[in-house]
């Protein structure tokens, strides 16, 4: 399988390990990307990950148009983007591949504005609530989903 995944990360992720660790943990952004890569290792020698994190929602859309013409699947934490962002919703509508909505928090066990995702209406998948290990998971079966083995509807 010789598959580029985008692991693409909205705004305020920079931050974790930092920002709110009774709701994000401790684990920063850099241990999450080598969860990652460590992940596609394991399942696959040939996968490769592109790991991303921007606060601008105009970089976020950049990247998910990058995918369309690159990529065969993406896992996406938008953070805030996932309930306000049309454009990122339009974007994601034209990738062709699988894609995998993440979390860290349960969103929806939440305060009820984060209970509407944009994203989820065109996700293949959704991860929430499994913490920065919600990542692995995801790599794992993003890898699955591109094998066929992991088909949904």
């Amino acid at each position: 399988m010789n598959k580029k995944i985008y692991v693409l990360n909205g705004p305020n992720l920079n931050r974790l390990g930092k920002r709110e660790p009774e709701i994000y943990g401790k684990t920063t952004l850099a241990e999450v990307e080598a969860f990652c890569r460590d992940e596609a290792k394991n399942e696959a020698k040939d996968l490769a990950i592109e790991f991303r994190q921007t606060n601008s929602e105009t970089q976020l859309i950049e990247w998910v148009h990058e995918a369309i013409d690159e990529g065969s699947g993406i896992i996406i934490n938008p953070a805030a983007y996932t309930f306000t962002s049309l454009a990122l919703f339009d974007a994601l509508k034209m990738f062709p591949g699988p894609i995998i909505e993440l979390h860290i928090s349960n969103i929806h066990r939440r305060e009820s504005l984060y209970h509407n995702s944009l994203v989820s209406k065109v996700a293949t998948a959704v991860i929430a609530g499994l913490g920065a290990n919600g990542y692995r998971v995801a790599v794992r079966a993003m890898t699955e989903l591109l094998e066929g083995s992991g088909k949904t509807n």
